[in-house]
């Protein structure tokens, strides 16, 4: 089976199964910092909101959604530049005691008890630890390669 030659930004496939890579580099560096900034803006969005408990926003509040948006996006790059380097279990714990810690520390903004945000966090670790680990385990060969 012959494969056409890929435009430039893409990944010429190399078996059955393998997907092309439809997105240029660009698109890819644009969105390896749009993603973080996003999901951090939002992150801090809802932690001020669940620390004001629908009182009147004040300079303080908007301080610490945008602290606790800077916080969310340092972590979630420094987590996504180091856990690739890592065995496919640490891979998934990472991510997942990254996942749970935030929203963990969500729930507490809300006023719920230090108890409650913990089993939540707990939780929510443990979901996700399940489902990244099947991932890594599915995609990745014992040293953390992508395999097809």
């Amino acid at each position: 089976m012959a494969h056409a030659a890929p435009t430039p930004g893409m990944r010429a496939p190399s078996g059955a199964g393998e997907a092309t890579d439809v997105f240029g580099a660009r698109t890819h560096l644009v969105m390896k910092w749009a993603v973080p900034v996003a999901l951090g803006l939002v992150f801090g969005y809802w932690a001020a909101a669940n620390r004001r408990s629908a009182g009147p926003i004040t300079g303080w509040n908007i301080l610490f959604g945008f602290v606790a948006a800077l916080a969310f996006i340092v972590l979630y790059v420094g987590i996504r530049a180091v856990a690739p380097r890592m065995r496919r279990e640490v891979h998934a714990l990472m991510w997942a005691v990254f996942a749970g810690c935030a929203i963990g520390f969500l729930i507490n903004q809300s006023g719920s008890s230090v108890l409650y945000s913990a089993g939540v966090s707990v939780a929510v670790a443990a979901g996700f630890f399940a489902v990244m680990f099947y991932r890594y385990y599915t995609h990745e060969d014992a040293e953390g390669h992508r395999t097809g």
